[in-house]
């Protein structure tokens, strides 16, 4: 899959699962307990794991990679434009 069509889904489930904890927040007081479990168990976790992967998804893609990390090749300003060749 693609990183941008992977961060747009990641997005709108972000944005879906917010929906019901908006509801939650602003729902009358005496129907809070018929929607604490669900919200507790399945829609903070989804929301919390979608935003951390969001923020830092390309730290543990580097991490799980079988590929070694590609080094960065260091020029000196002297060295830059042949001065020294």
């Amino acid at each position: 899959m693609h990183l941008p069509r992977s961060r747009t889904i990641f997005r709108w489930i972000h944005i879906l699962f917010a929906i019901p904890i908006i509801g939650y927040i602003y729902s009358p007081f005496g129907q809070i307990p018929n929607y604490a479990p669900i919200t507790r168990f399945v829609f903070v976790p989804v929301i919390v794991l979608s935003g951390l992967w969001m923020w830092k998804g390309h730290v543990v893609r580097r991490l799980l990679s079988k590929t070694p990390p590609q080094k960065a090749v260091r020029r000196d300003s002297y060295d830059a434009g042949g001065i020294n060749k």
